[in-house]
């Protein structure tokens, strides 16, 4: 298996194929954040081998795969400086929704006459992206029937477990010779080509997944240059019409290049009168779907420039917001969802995830979000649409979200799913100094943040749009009273800093982390611990030159390659940006934004989902996070917060 993995992404559907464009057929490839190979279609698996041989041996690389929309590599059968190749392959790949296309080129390097033997190895395992987690568990499947069924251009797999069924058709143009048996289950698609003196010849594959309860028809595009041509068309449209600066090119690039990614990273949901819509999934690989708090984040970002994918996902929010109380799924009435799947094993209850409220944060930020909405577009009809939607979020922060009863946003880690559940949502994330882990029923500070935004949005919401003043005073109310909490309990008084969290004895959990930026973005704090804050999240042991870490360094936890205890996270550092704003430091606006933009600038203009927290002062080009998602909703909208924070200073 090659230690590279590069990924088509294109709306639900994504692959994972290594330097010659071979799915290696490794059942655990990656760990829990890395990357796994095959065809993904609604998190499963429906290419799982994918291996191209040349006169039954594997060609090696002569220009590898290189990332991009497409993937294209040149291949040549193994020979040495006294046996040049007898030919050369140009391959060339790209993804469409539920669909991966392949051509073939191969051109003869002989004066004479050339009969080259072709093969694609393919096979489909249907397994569950849980099932490739390097977590060690195992999920029992009974009953299970898989069937290959050789047809005259192709091969189809299938895949039933109950009511459960999916399927892979696997078509060429020309029509194999012939379809081979490999003891394994695969299926080897051979080609005996019959090349004239330097002369060429060209196959295309076509793969259509078809996952369980997909009723739409689908088609494969003709060819990679058919489907890529669309899919930079799509990209355009997502990108006309942005205003970017002028005078600060690199922003400008980071801004183009996080929009085209934003397209990409679309996917269907459905609305409350199961209206199809298109929201921003949180990332490839791993989490190719809605997950509630990225897509409001991202369409926070996104919203002075493409404000629909804010009104998408609030209805796709809103469609699947909790009625009941569900205590595996963290389900209560009025909670806004976590985390949606579509697998296998969400389907049966093996995971519980099909639909997942383990999230003290996307409540909140659902209202955060509706407010910024309307206030931004002046849609007014939507507000009144979400009424209900918004009075039970209301509803569930002041009763089971502990507002009313605790004074703050609480959680309790949860043994079948997180353990911490705002947007550190490591295990070991919610932490003292010292490295101690919070206990018992933590108040995370950012949460608090966002609960006092929402507060006030949403009493804005009701005095403008609702006309029920009693209501907005009721709210206004609430979110005073949270600000003058909120600073008599958090703030450390010896540090001049607010505590990350306060567990379950309401004790400080006295980390020094990034969180106090969000509490500049929602305003809690008053403007003298404000300026405070913001000043000394630019201290060299908080800001590494690319951007905030989300731990000082110093700390005994701190370490520069954790996930959340060091490492410097775009959308993080997008929402402090947002903050400094906010509290008049725009020069610690500025530094925060130059030094996220030079990081885009050394990767390409594309912000990964986490960098490592080495400084820049050692380290003249930012350290790469070793499992960070390449494609991640937040970061590509990222450069649009840091626009609307400095514009183009």
């Amino acid at each position: 298996m090659t230690d590279r993995h590069h990924l088509l992404v294109h709306g639900g559907t994504f692959a994972a194929v290594g330097d010659r464009g071979d799915i290696s057929g490794v059942r655990g490839s990656g760990s829990a954040a890395g990357s796994p190979e095959g065809l993904f279609v609604r998190d499963a698996r429906h290419l799982s081998r994918w291996q191209l041989t040349v006169d039954g041996a594997v060609p090696e690389a002569l220009s590898p795969v290189a990332d991009g929309d497409t993937t294209r590599c040149v291949l040549v059968p193994r020979g040495g400086r006294n046996e040049p190749p007898s030919c050369t392959l140009f391959r060339e790949q790209a993804v469409g929704d539920s669909s991966f296309v392949e051509s073939l080129r191969l051109v003869s390097n002989r004066p004479v006459p050339t009969t080259v033997r072709l093969a694609v190895t393919a096979d489909a395992d249907f397994t569950d992206q849980f099932e490739l987690r390097s977590d060690h568990r195992t999920y029992a499947k009974t009953g299970v029937v898989r069937r290959r069924q050789v047809m005259d251009d192709g091969v189809e797999f299938t895949y039933r477990r109950g009511e459960w069924q999916s399927c892979t058709t696997v078509t060429a143009d020309p029509v194999p010779d012939g379809v081979e048996e490999t003891g394994t289950g695969a299926r080897r698609l051979v080609w005996k080509l019959e090349l004239e003196p330097h002369g060429s010849a060209e196959l295309t594959l076509r793969v259509m997944a078809r996952p369980h309860g997909e009723k739409r028809a689908l088609r494969v595009p003709r060819s990679p240059a058919a489907l890529t041509e669309k899919v930079l068309a799509q990209e355009a449209e997502f990108v006309e019409g942005v205003a970017f600066p002028t005078g600060w090119p690199e922003l400008a690039s980071a801004c183009a290049r996080g929009l085209a990614d934003l397209s990409s990273l679309q996917v269907i949901a459905r609305g409350p009168e199961d209206e199809e819509l298109r929201v921003p999934a949180a990332g490839a690989p791993w989490f190719l779907t809605l997950l509630g708090r990225d897509a409001l984040l991202t369409s926070l970002f996104a919203l002075p420039y493409r404000p629909g994918p804010a009104a998408a996902t609030l209805l796709a929010l809103a469609a699947t917001q909790a009625k009941e109380t569900g205590p595996r799924a963290v389900s209560q009435p009025g909670k806004i969802v976590h985390e949606v799947r579509h697998g296998e094993l969400a389907h049966f209850g093996q995971v519980p995830f099909a639909r997942y409220y383990g999230s003290v944060d996307a409540t909140p930020l659902f209202l955060v979000v509706l407010g910024a909405y309307v206030e931004q577009t002046g849609d007014a009809a939507l507000a009144r649409r979400l009424e209900p939607n918004a009075r039970a979020a209301i509803g569930w922060m002041l009763d089971h979200g502990g507002l009313t009863s605790r004074g703050y946003l609480v959680y309790r880690a949860d043994q079948g799913g997180l353990a911490n559940q705002n947007w550190k949502d490591s295990p070991g994330a919610i932490c003292s100094a010292d490295g101690t882990r919070a206990t018992g029923a933590v108040m995370a500070a950012g949460a608090q943040g966002y609960a006092y935004d929402a507060l006030r949005r949403t009493a804005w919401l009701a005095r403008t749009v609702w006309e029920d003043e009693k209501y907005a005073a009721l709210l206004e109310q609430a979110a005073a009273d949270l600000r003058d909490r909120f600073q008599r309990d958090f703030w450390m008084r010896d540090r001049s800093f607010p505590a990350l969290a306060l567990d379950g004895e309401g004790r400080q959990v006295d980390a020094l982390a990034s969180d106090a930026g969000h509490l500049l973005w929602s305003g809690l704090l008053d403007k003298e611990y404000g300026e405070i804050v913001g000043r000394r999240l630019l201290e060299p042991d908080f800001f590494s030159g690319w951007g905030v870490r989300t731990l000082a360094a110093g700390q005994p936890a701190y370490h520069p390659l954790s996930y959340h205890r060091g490492s410097v996270w775009p959308h993080d550092n997008a929402l402090i940006t947002l903050g400094l704003a906010r509290y008049g430091l725009h020069d610690e606006a500025r530094t925060v934004a130059h030094g996220l933009v030079d990081a885009a600038t050394a990767t390409g203009h594309r912000l990964p989902e986490v960098l490592a927290g080495y400084g820049r002062d050692t380290h003249a080009e930012p350290v790469p996070y070793p499992h960070a998602c390449v494609r991640e909703s937040r970061s590509a909208a990222a450069p649009l917060a840091l626009l609307t924070a400095v514009g183009g200073a």
